[in-house]
């Protein structure tokens, strides 16, 4: 008989006021699936600002011991360009299966980013699924990672 190998992976998670349901339905989805999600987002509408909470997860993620991390505001953008700001992320903000496989298979995205406001085209665990299934090609998209990293040099966390 074939067994069946479920990989656990840990997640890092922080959203803001503008996602507080996505994060829910998210959050959900991948604990049903078995895998260990800190939280570091909130559960309420009440305001918070997407840079505290990039910078909250990547203090998390600097830890170790993580696969990757989910970022949540409104559109996902403002919360991607500041986990793009520090150093070692790369936020991919997806928007369908096809951006979020991208993310993983051409620039090695450790972190995806999300909105809480945005009517995507199929369900958002979909997406995160293609992103959690997808890997790193390596190859030419190496040589481009590593061009990444070098601009990454000398940013302050």
């Amino acid at each position: 008989m074939d067994r069946v190998i479920l990989v656990v992976m840990r997640i890092v998670m922080a959203n803001d006021h503008g996602a507080v349901s996505l994060k829910m339905e998210l959050k959900s989805w991948l604990e049903a699936q078995g895998h260990l999600v800190t939280n570091l987002g909130v559960d309420t509408e009440e305001r918070v600002d997407y840079p505290d909470m990039a910078r909250a997860a990547y203090a998390e993620y600097e830890k170790g011991g993580y696969d990757f991390g989910i970022l949540l505001c409104g559109t996902g953008i403002g919360i991607s360009i500041a986990a793009n700001k520090l150093r070692g992320i790369r936020c991919a903000l997806v928007h369908d299966e096809f951006t979020a496989t991208m993310a993983r298979e051409h620039n090695d995205a450790n972190f995806i980013a999300m909105g809480g406001r945005v009517a995507y085209p199929v369900p958002p665990a979909k997406i995160l699924a293609a992103f959690m299934n997808a890997s790193f090609a390596g190859g030419r998209h190496a040589e481009r990672v590593a061009k990444l990293v070098e601009l990454d040099q000398g940013r302050k966390a």
